[in-house]
Order: structure tokens, then sequence, then C-alpha cells
């Protein structure tokens, strides 16, 4: 029997046409008429979002970056949305937080349809919400959730859902001008059929969470000859859990032995990927002209994330840098980066990212050798004069097309006493006691379900 037919279309590509062609429009709630005249699948609107705001308020804090990842952070609210292949996208929700609800035989759980993006709103030091370039991400998700044959969706959809989580509350959770808050938009493939097949059932999230700064200077360990991160034809490209959960364990030794992120390398050559999750740029000085280089790892094998700080580097770089810089996305190795440091050539590296923003690689270990810049960080850096760049356009001290302003609602609670909850919490062991709890509880689930 012939080997099955590899895959030829180009899944990035049409995730982001779909995404340009949206032109900013959400698509009909009411499910229309397909060409072969079947009813079709309704499409993600977020004109029909409902809103229940919590009567039990989280209180306010700031982790401090001991508590990163320990901490439960996140804010008082979250969107949700279902998805089913026999009606589509149902009407999202914007409720208050709390625990998921999912059948241990979800897709997810078993299969790894799982995929999710990440990106940032900024307080601007004139008091406005930014986003930045949330319609990257929007696209992105899409490419990410196509190769996990999860459903696609209207990119500004999602992103007009993102903007609603956080008019509501951004107002509480970033208060100060000149901080941030993280965003996670997460689709997961659900449902209770157990089975290696596309999900029929999905759940769509945007939850919110209270990050510290993560852009201090780093250290990287290579990785070894047995570990690889991601490899051409692969997921490499799509932002997927599966990238992460298998790298933990090298970074994991990472931090042990005294560094603080993988640089990750591919090939008997040791080509230079990623680093951790980041993307990797350094600054060398060419052997053959004299001209500094800004270089990166391409995209056109899809093992590199097509990171919006990565473009945005190098959109800003190649505008305002031309005269000193040369930008370059081409393969190199770490006997490239090893030659320029033992010649004085490796000047600069950094790693860029939404979670690390943009910092700057003080040393790598690679095999035995320490490579290390001339210049590892201050003021007079390439590294940091793109930092404050990015800075500027982030928290509105420059007007750039990049930074998408939020308008804020906030949110007011009938907050509930502490003695109404003691007398429901009462009530409700006293119901779980019957016989009849679990059975009713089905009921109501089940009824629920089927209204939705």
């Amino acid at each position: 029997m012939a080997p099955p037919a590899p895959i030829v279309a180009d899944l990035t590509t049409v995730a982001v046409k779909y995404a340009l062609l949206d032109n900013n429009s959400t698509a009909s709630p009411t499910p229309a008429k397909a060409s072969n005249g079947e009813l079709a699948l309704a499409e993600l609107d977020s004109s029909k979002l409902k809103v229940t705001i919590t009567n039990s308020p989280k209180p306010y804090y700031r982790p401090e970056t001991s508590q990163w990842g320990r901490a439960d952070a996140t804010t008082d609210h979250w969107i949700t949305v279902r998805w089913t292949d026999t009606v589509g996208w149902h009407a999202p929700e914007l409720r208050p937080y709390t625990r998921m609800d999912l059948w241990p035989t979800a897709s997810c759980l078993h299969y790894a349809t799982e995929c999710f993006e990440g990106l940032k709103a900024y307080r601007g030091y004139d008091g406005k919400i930014r986003l930045f370039r949330p319609s990257r991400n929007t696209a992105r998700l899409l490419v990410s959730s196509t190769r996990i044959s999860c459903p696609g969706f209207s990119p500004s959809a999602m992103e007009e859902l993102i903007k609603a989580l956080l008019s509501v509350d951004a107002e509480k959770w970033l208060p100060e001008p000149g901080t941030f808050i993280y965003i996670r938009p997460t689709m997961i493939g659900a449902g209770r059929a157990l089975g290696v097949q596309k999900p029929r059932e999905a759940f769509f999230y945007i939850i919110m969470a209270l990050f510290p700064k993560l852009d201090n200077p780093m250290k990287l360990l290579a990785s070894s000859e047995d570990s690889i991160r991601a490899w051409p034809g692969g997921f490499g490209y799509a932002k997927v859990g599966a990238n992460y959960g298998p790298s933990l364990m090298a970074q994991k030794e990472a931090q042990i032995r005294g560094y603080d992120q993988i640089l990750w390398l591919f090939g008997p050559d040791a080509s230079v990927t990623e680093a951790g999750a980041s993307n990797f740029f350094c600054i060398i000085r060419s052997k053959v002209t004299g001209k500094l280089e800004l270089i990166t790892a391409p995209l056109d094998d899809k093992i590199i994330l097509d990171g919006v700080t990565r473009r945005s580097v190098l959109e800003l770089a190649r505008e305002r840098l031309a005269d000193e810089l040369e930008v370059v996305e081409r393969k190199y190795t770490m006997a490239d980066l090893a030659s320029a440091h033992d010649e004085g050539r490796l000047v600069e590296a950094f790693a860029a990212g939404t979670a690390f923003f943009v910092a700057p690689v003080t040393r790598i270990h690679f095999r035995g050798k320490d490579i290390v810049p001339t210049k590892t960080d201050g003021e007079e850096t390439y590294t940091n004069t793109i930092k404050q760049w990015l800075a500027q356009i982030m928290y509105g001290k420059v007007e750039h097309e990049w930074a998408v302003v939020v308008e804020e609602k906030g949110f007011k609670s009938e907050a509930v006493s502490e003695a109404e909850i003691e007398e429901m919490v009462k009530k409700i062991k006293e119901l779980k006691a019957s016989r009849a709890w679990q059975a009713a509880f089905e009921k109501v689930k089940s009824e629920e379900l089927g209204d939705a």
C-alpha cells in the first residue's frame, strides 16, 4: 500500500489569507445556507456576547517575580465560547472566572488538540489601555487552530472578544501607568467521544493574568545533541501546547546548572533556532563586508515561531537602522557564533518574545565553550535602543498604528455578604447529602447544554 500523501497546502498562508480577507467584520451568527443547500455552521460572532458580572470580586494584588507560576493572579472574569460540529460557534459569554468543566475523554487531554496565544495590554502614561498588534496574534491563533484540526474563526471577532474582556477588567487590574497585563486566548478540543479524530466539539476561552517583568539579562545553555524542540514539517511554527511540555525537562536542567533558558539547536550542524520560548537574535560584524548584521533564523522551514515581537524588531530595524545594520533572516550555526566570538565580531545577542519582551543575552554555553558578546547590556546597545522604541509604542509615548487603544467600561459588583455565602454553603452541603443530588445535578447540566 502506498504511503499517505503529504500535506501540500500551506496552512500558514491559508489561515493568514483568511485573516487578511476578514476585513474587520464579524460573520452572521445565524447559520446560512451552504452552496449545496445544507445548513452552514454558525460563525464566531462577538456581537452576541452575553455578559455576567461577578458577585464575588477577587482581591487585587501584583505577584512578585518569586511567585510567578505559583500563585493565581487571574482577573475577575473570563470569556468562553463553545463550538460543536452540528451548530458551529455558540454565543460567547463574559462571566466570572471559575474552574472548567471538562469530560475526562476530552480530545485535548489525549491527543494534544490544544493551542493558545500570548499578548499583553499596556496602561499608557496617558492613562489609556493599548493592545500591541492584536491582529497578528488572532491571525496566528487561526494558524495554530488549523494545524491541530480545531475550528476556524473570524480573527477580527476574536480580537473584539479580547477587547471586551479587557474593557471590563483592566480598570481594576491594571490601575497604574507603565504596567501591563498578560492575555491568554486558548482553544481546546473537547467533547465526550474517545478516539483519534478531528474534534467534534471545541472550547475557546480568554483569560488575563498579572505577570512580573521578565526582561532581565539572561544566560543560555545550548541544547544537547539528543534534544530537539522542533523540526521541518512539524509544528514549531504553531503555538501549540505540544511544543512546550517536552521542552520543560531541558529547561529545568539549564536552571539547575545556573542558566535561564535553553538555546535550541537543530541538526548535525547545530543550527540556531530559538531561545526558550522566544525568538533569538544576534548582531555580528560580517567577516566579508565589515558591516554589522542583525541576524535571526528564517521562517521558511516552519521550525521557528512567527513571533509578533520578532516581526516588530525586524520591521523597526529595517526602517530606522538601515544605515547601520543589515537585517538578515538566514540559517546560521553555533560554529558561526563561536567563530564570531573568537574573532571579536559577536557584538550583541538578545531574545525577543511577548513574555520576556527584549532580554539581552550575556553568555551562551555550548558544549564546554562560553560564547560572550562584546556588549552584553547598557544604554548604548542596539538591543536597548530597539527595546525602548517598542516600549514607547506600547505605552503610548509615541503615536503608532501598532498600538490599538481599547475603551474601558469597568464593572461594579452587587457584592454578596459573608453571611449569605455561609448560609448558601450550608444549604449546598445539606443538598449534596441527598441521594438525588447527583441525578438532579446531571439533569440541570444536560438541560443547560440543550438550551445552549
